[in-house]
């Protein structure tokens, strides 16, 4: 009887290493690469302007952006449209990128394009590339707040009249989350020209967005810009108020 024992014995034994073997032998799961989805948020409301026109238009806003270990892409189109008695009251388009490259985990740089047309406020177009360097004073998971310098060369027609000049860029962008549902932002640029320092533009905004599902939110903000050299015959600031509904995919 102990040799059949032994036998059974020894051929669970070797099962049992045969089976440790294959498990050791086997190739290993590759580890599930993180992801960096693009975020995207889509925006149409009411809006109601104060400055050279006052009118109800309507307004729509697209924003993409991805965020990884390393890198942040940010673009951005914006447009408006109001007509009163047949007659254009606000025509403005805006289109913006911004790619921010982390050196560490608060400071980076970054290059960035924007590009305006405003036939109300005789903005033929204006087009401004360059780069610049930033630096996150705040980085939490539900405050941010940052700060960005940097310069760029602006290309315009104002008035019909064609001009190129270099700028520098002083920028602050902060946002607070107050719950998952929650939150406000708000940011800031001063654009002078390098030579002309009385020809400058600011550009200003702030707003707070309550989400009402997984994909709907409703945002609120007032939306101003001012330059201290507009065209001939126009006023210098232009503000207005937007209420729209948002769309997250």
């Amino acid at each position: 009887m102990k040799k059949p024992i032994a036998a059974i014995l020894a051929a669970a034994g070797m099962m049992v290493a045969f089976a440790e073997t294959s498990t050791n032998t086997s190739p290993a799961k590759t580890a599930t690469e993180p992801k960096y989805p693009w975020k995207s948020s889509v925006s149409a409301g009411l809006t109601l302007t104060r400055g050279n026109k006052s009118s109800t238009l309507f307004s729509v806003d697209f924003l993409t952006q991805r965020k990884t270990p390393t890198d942040e892409y940010m673009i951005g189109f914006g447009g408006a449209y109001g007509s009163q008695n047949s007659k254009d009251t606000v025509n403005n388009y805006l289109l913006f990128g911004q790619w921010n490259h982390l050196f560490t985990d608060r400071f980076y740089g970054y290059g960035r394009t924007d590009a305006l047309r405003d036939r109300i406020k005789d903005i033929d177009y204006r087009l401004s590339i360059g780069p610049g360097l930033g630096y996150y004073l705040i980085k939490d998971t539900n405050t941010l707040l940052a700060v960005e310098a940097g310069g760029a060369v602006e290309f315009e027609r104002l008035g019909h009249r064609d001009d190129f000049y270099a700028t520098v860029r002083l920028a602050e962008r902060f946002e607070q989350k107050f719950t998952d549902r929650a939150r406000l932002w708000e940011r800031v640029e001063f654009l002078p020209q390098v030579d002309k320092f009385d020809n400058y533009v600011i550009n200003f905004q702030i707003g707070i967005e309550t989400t009402i599902s997984k994909s709907f939110s409703m945002k609120t903000y007032l939306d101003d810009s001012y330059a201290n050299r507009p065209a001939a015959a126009h006023q210098k600031n232009d503000a207005k108020i937007v209420a729209a509904v948002s769309y997250k995919f």
